[in-house]
C-alpha cells in the first residue's frame, strides 16, 4: 500500500522542487567526473586535483541534501541524520586525504582520514537499521532469517576473496594491520546488511529500498574493490572506479528525497520461499569445500558455518510454522468464521464419534433450527447488519447450552444443538435454544422452527437424523407460517368484505380459480399457496378506491383512472405489513399488469411480471366476465374462454391462459366458484 504521509510529512512542493534542481545538479557534477575520469580532458597533476575537487562537492553535496532531508522531519528523521554525518565522514575523510597526501608515493597508516572513513560506517549501520524500522515495521520470522542466511554467506563469499587478500598482505605495526583490516570487515557487514535486507523483504521493499540500498551497496562494493586491487597489484588513483565512492553518495541523497512506501507485510510463497535460502547454502558449503584445496582465513569458515547452522534453524522455524498453520486450517476447516461455533463438518464429526460410543454413554437429542423472518431482517437492514445478528445469536445459543449441550451453525440462518437426551432436561434444552434464537425489535421479528431427533431410537446414523430432524423442522415451519398467513388474510377479508360488500364471493373465487391452475403449472405448494392468497387479496387496495369511481357506469376520467391505477400499490403496503405475506404482497402489486407492457402501476411486459401475477390476471378477468358488474352484464363461460384466448399474448400470458381453459374443462365447480347466484341473477335480469 503506497502512503508516503503515513512515513513522514512531506516538505512543501517548493522546497521538493528545488531538492530536485539541487539532485539534478549534483548528478551533473557526477557526469562531468565520470567523462574526466574516462577521457582525461585535464592531464598532469592539475588531473588529480579536478577529480578530488568534483569527487569532494559531490559526496559533500549529497550530506548536506541527506541533512536538510533529516530537517523535513517525519519517522525516518533520526535516520537521515545519522547517514548525512556518516556520509560527512567520508567526505572529511577524502578532503583530508586529498589535501595532506596529495603528491605523496606512501601514504601513512593510520591518519587522520583513516578515523574519519572507519567512522562511517557505525554511523551508516545504525541511520540503514532505523530507516529500515521505518519502513518495514512488520516482517515474517522466516523471512528475517532468509535476511541472515543470506548476509552470512555473502559476507562469508566476501570474506574469502577480500579479506583473505587483504590478511595476506597487510605489514606494519599491529594498528596498522588492524586498520586496514578493519576496512573489509566494515565493508562485509556493510554489504552483508543490504543482501540480507533485500533477501528477506524481496519485492515487497524494491521500490522503498532500491535507491537506498544501492547507493549503500555500491559504496561498499568500491570499498571492496579498492582493497581487492590494493592488497594484489597495487591501486592508481585516476581510475573510473573513483567515480563509485559519489556515485554511492549521490543514490543515498537521491533515496532521501523519494516519497518512500511503507512495507505493512512482506511474504514470498510456493518455491520462491525456499530458493534462496538454499542458494546461499549452497554458497556457503562451496566455501567450506574450497578450504579443503586452499586454506581460508577463519573468519570466511567462521561465516560460512554460522549461514549453514542459520538454514538448520530455518528449518526448525519452517516446520513448526508449518504445523501452526495445518493446526490452524484443521480449525478453520471445522469452524463458522462469523460465530466462532462449529460448522456442519464438525457436526457431522461429533455425531460419528458419539454414535460409535452410543452404548457407552446417555442418549443424544439433535434439534435444527431455522430462522423465520430473517431474509426480511437482510432485506430492510441490509447483509451486514444480518451477520452482525448472527454472530450475536449464535454466541447466545452457545451460552445458554454450554455445559449440558454443543451449538453448531448449519449455514444461512441454521443452527443446530446436540445434547444429552437425560429425560425431560433435553426439551429444556431445546426450548431454551429456541428462546435465545428469538429477538424482536423495531421494525422486525425474529422468530425460530425447529425439529427434534433423538439417538439412537429414532435414527441410527448422523445423515439419517439431520434429514428427519430438517423434515420435521420444515413442517413445524410451513405449519406456523401457513396458520399466520390464513389468519391474516381471514382477517384482512373481512375488513374488505366490510368495506366492499358489492365484490361477494369474487375474492375467494379468484382465489380458487387462481390455486387450480397454479396447480395444473407445476408450481411448488408453497407458491401455488402464495398465488392462492394474492388471488383472495388482489383487490384490497379498493379499500381505498371512493364508491363512486368503482361503481361508474361510464367511461372513467384522468384523475379517477389513476384512483384505480394506485388500487394495487396501496394493496402491496397494507398486504406487506404483515412479514409472512410479503410475497403475497408482490403478486397482488403485479396482478394488474400486462403481457404486452401496457398495464399498472409499473408497467412490466412478459415475463418481468411474476407467474403467480400473471396467473391471477387471468382467473381475476375470467370471473369478472362470466359474474358481470353492475355496469355490465356476465358472459357464459364459452364467451369468457374465447375472449381470454382472443386476448393471450397481449393482455394476458397465453400459457397461463391455456392452463386456465383446461381446468374449466376438467372441473365445472370452479367456473365462478362461491358466485354462481350472482352469475344466474344478472343472466336472469338480462333476459327480455
Amino acid at each position: 500500500m503506497r502512503s508516503p504521509a503515513a512515513v513522514y510529512k512531506r516538505p512543501p512542493w517548493r522546497v521538493r522542487r528545488l531538492a530536485r534542481w539541487s539532485l539534478s545538479f549534483v548528478a551533473a557534477l557526477w557526469v562531468a567526473l565520470v567523462l574526466q575520469l574516462a577521457f582525461k580532458f585535464v592531464t598532469g597533476e592539475s588531473a588529480d586535483l579536478v577529480e578530488g575537487i568534483v569527487s569532494n562537492a559531490v559526496m559533500v553535496a549529497a550530506s548536506l541534501l541527506c541533512a536538510w532531508r533529516a530537517v523535513a522531519g517525519g519517522e525516518e528523521r533520526g535516520g537521515w541524520a545519522l547517514l548525512a554525518v556518516a556520509l560527512g565522514f567520508s567526505a572529511v575523510g577524502d578532503i583530508y586525504y586529498s589535501i595532506a597526501f596529495f603528491g605523496l608515493d606512501e601514504v601513512p597508516v593510520p591518519s587522520p582520514a583513516d578515523v574519519a572513513y572507519l567512522a562511517f560506517y557505525p554511523l551508516a549501520y545504525i541511520g540503514l537499521v532505523s530507516i529500515l524500522r521505518a519502513r518495514l515495521p512488520r516482517l515474517d520470522p522466516l523471512l528475517r532469517v532468509d535476511g541472515l542466511i543470506g548476509a552470512l554467506a555473502f559476507a562469508a563469499l566476501g570474506g574469502a576473496v577480500v579479506f583473505q587478500a587483504v590478511a595476506a598482505t597487510s605489514e606494519g605495526s599491529s594498528v596498522a594491520v588492524a586498520v586496514n583490516l578493519a576496512y573489509p570487515i566494515g565493508d562485509l557487514i556493510l554489504l552483508s546488511l543490504v543482501v540480507g535486507t533485500f533477501v528477506g523483504t524481496g519485492k515487497a521493499s524494491v521500490r522503498t529500498w532500491a535507491w537506498l540500498g544501492g547507493g549503500i551497496a555500491l559504496t561498499g562494493l568500491a570499498d571492496a574493490i579498492y582493497l581487492y586491487a590494493a592488497a594484489r597489484w597495487g591501486y592508481v588513483n585516476g581510475a573510473l572506479l573513483d567515480a563509485l565512492w559519489p556515485a554511492g553518495s549521490l543514490l543515498i541523497a537521491v533515496a532521501a528525497w523519494r516519497a518512500p512506501v511503507k512495507v505493512v507485510e512482506a511474504r514470498r510463497e510456493g518455491w520462491r520461499t525456499i530458493a534462496l535460502p538454499l542458494a546461499f547454502a549452497s554458497l556457503a558449503l562451496a566455501i567450506g569445500l574450497y578450504d579443503h584445496f586452499e586454506r581460508l582465513h577463519f573468519l570466511p569458515l567462521l561465516l560460512a558455518t554460522a549461514a549453514v547452522l542459520a538454514v538448520f534453524i530455518r528449518l526448525v522455524l519452517t516446520f513448526a510454522e508449518n504445523a501452526r498453520m495445518l493446526s490452524h486450517s484443521r480449525v478453520e476447516a471445522k469452524t463458522d468464521p462469523l460465530t466462532g461455533l462449529g460448522n456442519r463438518r464438525q457436526l457431522t464429526l461429533d455425531l460419528s464419534e458419539s454414535l460409535a460410543r452410543i452404548d457407552e454413554r446417555p442418549a443424544l437429542a439433535l434439534a435444527l433450527y431455522d430462522l423465520d423472518g430473517f431474509k426480511q431482517y437482510n432485506d430492510t437492514f441490509g447483509h451486514p447488519a444480518g451477520d452482525v445478528l448472527l454472530a450475536r445469536l449464535g454466541k447466545r445459543l452457545a451460552e445458554a447450552v454450554a455445559g449440558s449441550g454443543t451449538a453448531y451453525r448449519m449455514g444461512g440462518d441454521e443452527f443446530c444443538v446436540l445434547a444429552e437426551a437425560d429425560g425431560d432436561g433435553v426439551l429444556s434444552v431445546v426450548e431454551r435454544a429456541a428462546l435465545v434464537l428469538s429477538e424482536r425489535g423495531r421494525g422486525f421479528e425474529l422468530g425460530v422452527s425447529y425439529g427434534v431427533v433423538l439417538l439412537p431410537s429414532e435414527a441410527l446414523s448422523g445423515s439419517e437424523a439431520l434429514r428427519l430432524a430438517d423434515q420435521r423442522m420444515y413442517r413445524r415451519k410451513y405449519a406456523r407460517s401457513g396458520s399466520v398467513r390464513h389468519q391474516t388474510t381471514e382477517v384482512l377479508l373481512q375488513a374488505l368484505s366490510e368495506s366492499r360488500p358489492d365484490l361477494g364471493a369474487h375474492p375467494k373465487a379468484v382465489a380458487a380459480l387462481a390455486e387450480a391452475t397454479a396447480r395444473q403449472l407445476g408450481l411448488s405448494e408453497e407458491e401455488t399457496e402464495s398465488v392462492r392468497l394474492a388471488g383472495a387479496l388482489h383487490d384490497i387496495g379498493k379499500m381505498a378506491v371512493p364508491e363512486e369511481i368503482l361503481s361508474k357506469g361510464g367511461s372513467l376520467d384522468e384523475r379517477e383512472r389513476e384512483f384505480i391505477r394506485r388500487h394495487p400499490v396501496i394493496g402491496e403496503r397494507i398486504i406487506g405489513v404483515a412479514p409472512a405475506l410479503r410475497n403475497v404482497a408482490k403478486l397482488v402489486r403485479s396482478s394488474h399488469e400486462r403481457v404486452d407492457g401496457a398495464g399498472y402501476p409499473d408497467g412490466l411486459r412478459g415475463e418481468e411480471i411474476p407467474l403467480g401475477a400473471r396467473i391471477i390476471a387471468a382467473c381475476d378477468a375470467f370471473e369478472v366476465m362470466v359474474s358481470g358488474r353492475v355496469y355490465r352484464v356476465g358472459r357464459t363461460t364459452e364467451e369468457a374462454r374465447d375472449e381470454l384466448r382472443r386476448c393471450a399474448g397481449c393482455y394476458f400470458d397465453a400459457q397461463v391462459v391455456e392452463a386456465l381453459c383446461a381446468v374449466l374443462g376438467t372441473d365445472e365447480s370452479l367456473v365462478a366458484s362461491g358466485s354462481a347466484e350472482h352469475e344466474g341473477a344478472v343472466r336472469r335480469a338480462s333476459r327480455p
